[in-house]
């Protein structure tokens, strides 16, 4: 029992053969000669590319990319102790919050790219995505043709966007070939996997089409799926305090502008008075959110249900039952059940809350298990899940918090203890991460990452 574990491949040089003691300096020789750039090339020592699921951002060493790479498009490249054939990658909505990241996590994860395209629905803008994948690229006006072969598309656009165009873009991709969906859009339809690859990422192979879970859901099944495998969930109770990233770049913006409209540091034009109290004759900007986000929070994401959650709560209950392996709209349980099975899906409720930070959800969370839990045990087993970091030190004053989660890769969890409602089966704890990496480009690259090993 237990999460499946993507391993990491070696990084180490392999010691020169004797064949290629001979064979390297007479290729340099012959290099030297017909100032052959391809033969210097294969002088180099390739760039490993293996797994990293838990590694922080860091500085990326230069892939073979731009325009000599995409004339050898099929040309390979060294993972651990083998090649992998560099891959033709295309996103669309690159000029998005979430199109920004999936460069950085291609970059910083040195994704074997040979080709990269960049779409957008207008087309014309530069974008400077490093020298890793390229240098500057412009960003070209949509075509479904132009992504013909292409190995890896990512889509970072609207819904409406993913429900028109994604099986026509699966349709000319090269054989093996795979769409990654960051919308809501196809989450729930059948026949598309949604998928957390720690979790689930043995449904990625089969599949064409593959859809990004919620960013709120992505978080949380990070630390709930172990837990999961090991003593089985009844019953989840879920608060989310969500970023301005949520809403976009669009949302991040209007956070800033909102907290410099304050002016908290001028009495005189502040939105804010001396007492406290928000100035009603000094109101300041809100279009994103339903309102003003800068010291406020707002219990309302997305739209409002027949059953009065909003359909962004309704998404974890969904996407959590989904990626678990159950029907979605299952509302069966193990309620009076204790034998150790795992055959119901756990029932699920959230409420999701709009809080003014920029770009890291937190969670707290409550679970009715189905087997006896303990905090040490519970500790035990989210230590060793990959993509998970255990911070959780009360003395020290070390738990989750958005200021260490921002620009992270790992999900934080923190605050383990054990529930004064479901006493020897009940756990409550804190979760933290980056929305716009582990909830959407993280997600969607390592997704990548195993549909292309």
């Amino acid at each position: 029992r237990g999460v499946p574990r993507m391993r990491s491949g070696s990084h180490r040089r392999r010691p020169c053969s004797p064949v290629l003691a001979v064979v390297k300096p007479v290729t340099l020789v012959v290099a030297l000669l017909l100032g052959s750039a391809e033969a210097l090339t294969t002088l180099r020592a390739p760039v490993g590319v293996g797994f990293r699921p838990t590694v922080h951002r860091h500085a990326a060493a230069p892939l073979s990319t731009g325009p000599a790479a995409s004339r050898r498009s099929r040309k390979k490249q060294r993972r651990g102790s083998s090649f992998v054939e560099m891959k033709q990658v295309g996103i669309v909505g690159a000029t998005g919050a979430v199109g920004k990241e999936l460069l950085g996590c291609l970059a910083t994860r040195e994704f074997p790219v040979s080709k990269l395209a960049l779409f957008g629905s207008k087309g014309g803008q530069t974008v400077e995505v490093g020298a890793a994948l390229g240098g500057t690229l412009e960003v070209a006006k949509f075509d479904v043709e132009a992504l013909r072969g292409f190995d890896v598309v990512f889509l970072a656009a609207s819904g409406d966007f993913a429900k028109q165009n994604a099986e026509a873009i699966a349709a000319v991709l090269a054989e093996g070939g795979v769409v990654i969906d960051n919308s809501s859009a196809l989450r729930l339809k059948p026949g598309v996997p949604l998928v957390v690859p720690e979790v689930n990422g043995d449904l990625i192979k089969t599949a064409k089409l593959i859809a990004n879970p919620n960013c709120t859901t992505a978080i949380a099944i990070m630390v709930l799926a172990p837990l999961f495998f090991e003593f089985g969930l009844k019953k989840v109770l879920v608060s989310t305090y969500q970023a301005a990233s949520g809403a976009g770049a669009a949302g991040m913006a209007e956070l800033k502008t909102g907290v410099a409209a304050l002016n908290v540091n001028d009495e005189t034009s502040s939105a804010i008075r001396e007492d406290g109290c928000f100035d009603a004759d000094k109101p300041f900007p809100n279009e994103v959110f339903a309102h003003p986000l800068p010291f406020n929070v707002i219990p309302h994401i997305d739209v409002f249900q027949d059953n009065l959650y909003t359909k962004e709560e309704m998404k974890v209950t969904w996407e959590t039952k989904k990626i678990l392996g159950f029907d979605p709209f299952d509302e069966s349980s193990a309620e009076g059940e204790d034998n150790g099975s795992t055959a119901h899906p756990p029932k699920v409720s959230c409420t999701a809350v709009r809080i003014p930070t920029l770009r890291a959800h937190a969670e707290a969370i409550v679970v009715e298990t189905e087997r006896p839990v303990t905090p040490e045990k519970a500790r035990a087993v989210l230590e060793a899940a990959p993509g998970v970091k255990v911070t959780d030190d009360p003395e020290h004053k070390a738990y989750p918090m958005p200021l260490t989660a921002t620009g992270a890769y790992d999900v934080e969890v923190g605050r383990i203890r054990s529930n004064l409602v479901f006493g020897d089966h009940g756990l409550e704890f804190f979760v933290c991460g980056d929305q716009l990496l582990r909830g959407a480009a993280l997600n969607a690259v390592l997704i990548a990452e195993k549909a292309i090993a």
